[in-house]
């Protein structure tokens, strides 16, 4: 079984200028942080964000923790037939996100286990620094079959900078 090189993480050849678009991660404190703007797409007629939007930015901020990390969804699908999905999520919305706010997505694995991870992501107005929602995304591993996989090796390896926010089981 081949392992995800770091060079999974962003292409080589990607333009200097969009190497942001993935955030950044802190492997101090294990935290990705990920931003963006409110498009009027994502709001209702009063320019209040629509709740399941959130889902979406955390989906988004997820997908890029984890290319940061080395783990490119596609090539796990490809190679190796293995997949993440969204197990279970709960969502607690706090405050209303506006048309043309920024938000600041922090994501962190809060559990692991051998086939299922818990994100824990805050969405903060990036410049009011105020909690918008906070969500709580269980994803597994499954493979072809959509059945429960074991996660591989190395894709615990690269996200061992996460473990040291782990709750206690």
């Amino acid at each position: 079984m081949t392992e995800l090189p770091p060079s999974e993480t962003l292409p080589a050849d990607l333009p200097q200028e969009a190497r942001g678009l993935s955030g950044r991660l802190d492997p101090e404190s294990g935290v990705h942080r990920m931003w963006m703007r409110i498009y009027y797409e994502d709001t209702d007629a009063a320019g209040i964000v629509y709740y399941a939007n959130y889902l979406r930015y955390a989906e988004r901020a997820r997908t890029e923790m984890l290319r940061l990390v080395g783990i490119g969804q596609r090539r796990l699908m490809e190679e190796r037939g293995l997949a993440f999905a969204v197990a279970g999520a709960e969502v607690d919305y706090l405050s209303p996100a506006r048309l043309d706010d920024v938000l600041e997505i922090r994501s962190f694995c809060r559990k692991f286990g051998r086939v299922q991870l818990t994100i824990e992501q805050c969405l903060v107005h990036a410049l009011e620094r105020r909690e918008i929602a906070r969500a709580r995304v269980r994803v597994a591993c499954l493979d072809t079959n959509t059945r429960p996989a074991r996660l591989p090796d190395d894709v615990l390896r690269a996200l061992d900078p996460y473990k040291q926010l782990q709750e206690p089981t």
